[in-house]
């Protein structure tokens, strides 16, 4: 199994990130703009990215400025049966985010994309905190 995982530092209150995390107007500005997002456990968030397919994410974990933690229920196949999480740590008003996606069967091309494209994420993420405008899908121009 192989595991994608990236550390940002937002300037900015753990609770503005988990409140970025865990909302459609904050993922909206961050991923994609094509959701549908709940806040509750158990719930199926579902995100989509320009008619290349529906990604859905099973919210298993919910701990309020601190942790967050998907379920991949549906995507593309390599996806399905991986886990994303966000834990998040905040020191004097700054918050550290480690993020991880565990469970990939290997090491391929598309984990490689993905890889990349999840720093792309944390970057948005960043900029939508600290700055008031991310960096979403349908923004990018790469």
């Amino acid at each position: 199994m192989a595991n994608i995982e990236h550390l940002q530092t937002v300037n900015v209150p753990a609770s503005s990130v988990y409140e970025a995390l865990s909302t459609a107007k904050g993922l909206s500005e961050i991923w994609t703009n094509e959701l549908v997002v709940n806040d509750q456990i158990g719930c199926i968030n579902e995100f989509r990215f320009g008619g290349k397919g529906l990604t859905k994410m099973r919210i298993d974990e919910l701990v309020t400025d601190k942790k967050i933690l998907w379920q991949c229920v549906d995507s593309d196949p390599e996806w399905i049966g991986t886990t994303i999480s966000f834990d998040m740590e905040e020191k004097g008003g700054k918050t550290s985010i480690i993020f991880r996606q565990m469970n990939w069967e290997e090491v391929t091309a598309f984990y490689r994309l993905c890889n990349y494209n999840w720093a792309i994420f944390l970057y948005s993420l960043k900029q939508y905190c600290e700055e008031g405008e991310g960096l979403p899908y349908h923004k990018r121009k790469f």
